[in-house]
C-alpha cells in the first residue's frame, strides 16, 4: 500500500480507518479557474474526480442529446425493436419476463407503458425469490407457452440462462433477452438478445441498467417505426416521460454515474419531481416524502420499499406498482409493499445481530482474517445480501452471509459484498470450480452462491485461506479519501449549493468527503434503532451531525462520551416546513484525545 500523508496525525480511526487529504496542485486549480470561470472549489472536486477542463460543463450539466447512444450500436438492438414492432402490429400476445428487484420493475414498466400507448396491454411475469430462484427457468416458458404467450422480452436477467432459452426453443417459444450483466462468450440462442455487456458488442454502453437498455430499446423502436410510418392514433409516445423510470432503475442498481447514466438521473429526477407516476406518487406519500427530488429519496426512501416485496413478499408488487395508472390502485399497492418494507427491516434487523456477533467472534480470534463469513438456519435469502452490506461497510472487510432451513429448501444460499480491490465474484467462481459449492459467481463488488449446510465450514476454511492473498488490498480499502477540511462555521447553505452542482452523487459519483478537527460532541443521544445525533463544537461555531448505525460501534461510543473527536462525512442540506437547514453526515470519527 503506497504511503499517505496522515490528516490530523491519526493513524487509525475508531473503526480501523486511515485518513488521507486528496491533492490538488495550486498551478493546476488556477488554471481550472481561469480556463472555466468555475468557483476554486468545484475546480478542485472537479480536478480530484478527473474531469478534464474541456468536459467541466458537460459535467456539470449533463444533456441527454450529448450522451445518447445511437441505438443502432447494440448487437441487436435494432433486431429486437423490428419484432416487437411486428408483435405490436400483429396484436401478439406478449409477456414481459421482469426480474424481482428495482431495475428489473422498472424497466417492465417501461415496456408496459409504451405497448399501452399503442392501444395493447403486455403480460407479466416475476419468478419468485424463493421458489424459483433469479432468472428465467424452463418450467416458467413452459408455462408461459401453455399460457398462450407468442413472444416473452426477458428484462434484467435471461442472458446466462442457457438451459432455460434451450427449452424456449425446443417448444417453439420466441424469446428476447434485454439485459446488462456480464457474459460469457458463448450467446444462447435468440431471437434477439441485447445486451451492451455481451463479449460481440462494441457500443461501449455497458455501464447502462437493465432499465436504461430498455430505454434505448424504446428509442429504437420509434426511429424504426418512423422509418415504417407507422404509429398509434396519438402519435408515438414521448418515452421522456419516462425517464423517471430509467432514472430510478440506474439509481437503486448501483450503476455508476457517468455518461449517459448522469443525464439519465439528472433528467429523470426532474420528472420524478413532478409526481405523475400514480405507484411512485403513492410510494412517496407513504414514506412521508413531498417532493421526490432527490438521489436520497429515491435510492433511500422508494427503492427499499420496491424490493420488499421481491425479499420477503409478492414479487410482482413493485412492477405492478410502476406500471399502473390507476390511484387507488396505486394506493393499495404501496401500501402493501410499505408494510413488507417493514417486515424485512425487523428480519434484518434480527439477522444483523447475530451475524455481527459471529463477525466479532471471528475477528477476535483471529484480528487479521481476510474475509467474513456468517451463517445461520432460517437466516431469509432476500436479506443476507442487504446484511452482508452492512457487514461490509461495518468492518470494512469481504463479507459473506449465508441461510438455510426452515422451510427455505435444503440447500443453504449465500450473498457476498467485498471491498475495492478485493474481487469476490471471482473467489465465489473459483471455489466453486474447486467443488466446494453448488453454484457461484458474481463480480467484483457482490456474488451469490449455493452450498450444501454441511460444507459451510470448509467453505469458510477455504475463503480464509484465499483472501490471505490479499492483505495489501484489503488495507487499501480501509483508505477515506477527504477532499477537504472543513470547520462547522464554514458549513453554509452557499456551500452546500456549491457542491449540490456537482450531482447527482452515486456509485462512480462521490459526494465530496470533509473532515473537521477537534470538535466536541454536545448533546448526544440515539435515534431510531441505532443512531447517533448530536451537535459538533469547535469552539467558535457548531453543526448538526448524525451518525447513522453507530450507536453501538466503537465510534458512536466516544461521540456519546463527548469526547473530543476529528470527524469526516459529508455536508447534506433538508428543507423542512420552507425552510433549510445544514447536516453534517459523518462517515468516520478519530480520536482527538490521544494526537
Amino acid at each position: 500500500m503506497a504511503e499517505a500523508p496522515r490528516l490530523f496525525d491519526v493513524d487509525r480511526s475508531l473503526t480501523g480507518r486511515f485518513w488521507s487529504l486528496s491533492a490538488a496542485g495550486d498551478d493546476e486549480l488556477r488554471q481550472y479557474a481561469l480556463k472555466t470561470g468555475l468557483p476554486d472549489l468545484i475546480c478542485r472536486l472537479l480536478l480530484l474526480r478527473g474531469v478534464p477542463c474541456e468536459a467541466s460543463a458537460g459535467y456539470l450539466e449533463p444533456r441527454l442529446k450529448d450522451t445518447f447512444p445511437d441505438p443502432s450500436t447494440f448487437k441487436d438492438m435494432d433486431k429486437a425493436a423490428g419484432l416487437l414492432l411486428d408483435a405490436i402490429h400483429e396484436k401478439q400476445n406478449v409477456v414481459v419476463f421482469a426480474d424481482y428487484d428495482v431495475d428489473g420493475g422498472t424497466s417492465s414498466a417501461l415496456l408496459t407503458r409504451y405497448f399501452r400507448q399503442w392501444g395493447q396491454e403486455i403480460g407479466l411475469y416475476v419468478p419468485d425469490r424463493l421458489l424459483e430462484g433469479y432468472g428465467p427457468s424452463p418450467a416458467a416458458f413452459r408455462h408461459l407457452k401453455e399460457q398462450g404467450a407468442d413472444l416473452v422480452v426477458t428484462v434484467d436477467c435471461g442472458a446466462a440462462a442457457t438451459e432455460a432459452l434451450d427449452e424456449a426453443r425446443r417448444i417453439g417459444l420466441p424469446v428476447i433477452v434485454i439485459d446488462h450483466h456480464l457474459m460469457g462468450k458463448e450467446l444462447p440462442e435468440t431471437a434477439a438478445l441485447v445486451n451492451p455487456n455481451r463479449s460481440d458488442d462494441t457500443s461501449g454502453y455497458g455501464h447502462l441498467a437493465a432499465a436504461g437498455v430498455v430505454f434505448v430499446l424504446l428509442a429504437a423502436m420509434n426511429k424504426i417505426a418512423r422509418d415504417r410510418g407507422v404509429a398509434p392514433d396519438a402519435g408515438l409516445p414521448d418515452i421522456l416521460q419516462w425517464l423517471d423510470l430509467c432514472a430510478l432503475g440506474t439509481l437503486c442498481d448501483m450503476s455508476p454515474l457517468e455518461n449517459a447514466n448522469r443525464a439519465f438521473v439528472r433528467q429523470g429526477l426532474k420528472i420524478m419531481a413532478r409526481g405523475q407516476n400514480a405507484g411512485l406518487r403513492a410510494l412517496a406519500d407513504i414514506a412521508g416524502i413531498g417532493t421526490i427530488e432527490s438521489v436520497y429519496h429515491a435510492t433511500f426512501m422508494l427503492g427499499p420499499r420496491l424490493n420488499a416485496g421481491g425479499r420477503v413478499g409478492d414479487p410482482w408488487l413493485a412492477a405492478k406498482l410502476l406500471a399502473t395508472d390507476h390511484r387507488q390502485e396505486a394506493i393499495e399497492l404501496a401500501e402493501r409493499l410499505d408494510g413488507l418494507n417493514a417486515e424485512r427491516k425487523a428480519v434484518e434487523a434480527m439477522i444483523l445481530e447475530q451475524a455481527t456477533a459471529q463477525a466479532e467472534r471471528l475477528l477476535e480470534a483471529n484480528p487479521d482474517v481476510g474475509v467474513l463469513i456468517a451463517s445461520g438456519e432460517g437466516w431469509h435469502p432476500g436479506i443476507i445480501g442487504i446484511v452482508a452490506g452492512r457487514l461490509k461497510d461495518r468492518f470494512h472487510l469481504p463479507s459473506i452471509v449465508i441461510g438455510w432451513g426452515k422451510g427455505l429448501g435444503p440447500v443453504a444460499k449465500g450473498s457476498a459484498r467485498s471491498v475495492k480491490g478485493v474481487n469476490i465474484g471471482n473467489a465465489i467462481s473459483q471455489a466453486a470450480r474447486e467443488g466446494m459449492l453448488l453454484t457461484g459467481g458474481g463480480h467484483a463488488m457482490a456474488g451469490g452462491l449455493s452450498v450444501e449446510p454441511d460444507k459451510i465450514g470448509t467453505l469458510t476454511d477455504w475463503m480464509v485461506s484465499h483472501m490471505d492473498a490479499f492483505a495489501e488490498e484489503r488495507a487499501e480499502a480501509l483508505r477515506l479519501e477527504v477532499d477537504g477540511v472543513l470547520s462547522p462555521g464554514a458549513a453554509s447553505i452557499e456551500l452546500c449549493d456549491q457542491i449540490d452542482a456537482l450531482g447527482p452523487f452515486g456509485q462512480g459519483a462521490p459526494q465530496p468527503v470533509f473532515a473537521m478537527r477537534d470538535v466536541r460532541p454536545l448533546s448526544p443521544r440515539i435515534v431510531g434503532h441505532n443512531h447517533v445525533r448530536f451537535i459538533a463544537d469547535d469552539g467558535s461555531a457548531r453543526l448538526e451531525c448524525i451518525y447513522w448505525r453507530a450507536a453501538d460501534t466503537e465510534a458512536g461510543q466516544a461521540i456519546m462520551s463527548g469526547q473530543p473527536v476529528h470527524l469526516a462525512g459529508r455536508l447534506k442540506q433538508n428543507e423542512w416546513n420552507g425552510r433549510r437547514r445544514i447536516q453534517f453526515e459523518v462517515a468516520d470519527a478519530a480520536s482527538a484525545t490521544s494526537n
